[in-house]
């Protein structure tokens, strides 16, 4: 494959169908709109995923719903395209999804990371995003994940290992994190109206107050309050998983209202960054 020197290239490494539209999506269409040649790797079809009857007519599993889903919202989006790893949703902890022989984490990590290794030296990014060390809220996949994408980021670029293309070697790795102070707001507030903030969301199997207490240095801040419209475009796709309902909508008004609407921030995990380095806002910065 011939490369283009001028032309930028993002890969998105995550978890799920609606991974990339309720967490990144904003950073993606903006980058996408902007001319760079945006990319996303799905390790599952989100198999394990809770969906009313209605939505699955006309289709014949959970998977293939979510499949047309993401399909949907990478087109909002604009991501070039989508390479999907074909392993199962791994469920919540606890869940009897974890115990599938063919789930995520059941998978050899060196098997999922030489997969993605062989992507990224096809796809040649300079950066690469991906959840960070928890999984955003500690989702068995996403920390999954976070583990084969680092681990492939530095085996694609080893020429000692051996694939279909030769070796290639990004410029950036970063961790999508999660707003600590929005979360700790979220665990007043629930406390406030008399709920239980470690057992939050549909199923009452995230523990927000354990989030609280995990926290990132963030090292870019993306605003992407051009480009909401998209993402939200995008997160209506995946009907079947709350992206048009009240909930996202309330959400998103709790994160306008702590100052966090519109922007991603990310970890920077390779190059290390040196203390005191501003945080930036492109993060194509220094390459």
């Amino acid at each position: 494959m011939e490369i283009n020197k001028n032309q930028r290239v993002l890969l998105s490494v995550l978890a799920h169908p609606d991974d990339e539209s309720f967490g990144m999506g904003g950073t993606l269409a903006k980058y996408a709109q902007a001319g760079t040649e945006v990319h996303l790797i799905c390790a599952t079809r989100g198999e394990a995923g809770e969906v009313d009857p209605e939505y699955l007519e006309g289709f014949s599993s959970i998977g293939q719903l979510r499949e047309s889903e993401l399909y949907c919202a990478v087109e909002k989006l604009g991501i070039k395209e989508v390479h999907l790893l074909d392993y199962r949703d791994s469920g919540m902890t606890g869940s009897a999804d974890n115990n599938n022989p063919v789930a995520l984490v059941n998978a050899p990590i060196n098997q999922v990371a030489e997969e993605i290794a062989e992507l990224i030296r096809r796809i040649k990014p300079q950066v690469i995003i991906t959840f960070d060390p928890v999984g955003g809220y500690r989702h068995p996949d996403h920390i999954y994940i976070h583990k084969a994408a680092t681990k492939a980021f530095y085996l694609a670029g080893d020429p000692s290992y051996k694939s279909s293309y030769p070796p290639h070697s990004p410029g950036k790795l970063y961790y999508h994190t999660i707003s600590r102070r929005f979360i700790r707001f979220n665990v007043r507030l629930l406390k406030l109206l008399g709920k239980d903030p470690s057992k939050y969301g549909k199923n009452k199997d995230i523990d927000l107050t354990q989030m609280a207490v995990d926290g990132f240095p963030v090292h870019a801040r993306i605003n992407y309050s051009e480009y909401k419209d998209k993402k939200a475009a995008a997160a209506s796709c995946h009907a079947s998983q709350g992206g048009h309902g009240l909930t996202r909508r309330v959400m998103r008004w709790l994160a306008w209202l702590m100052g966090a609407r519109s922007v991603d921030q990310f970890m920077q995990a390779f190059p290390e960054p040196n203390t005191g380095d501003q945080v930036i806002s492109d993060l194509f910065t220094g390459i």
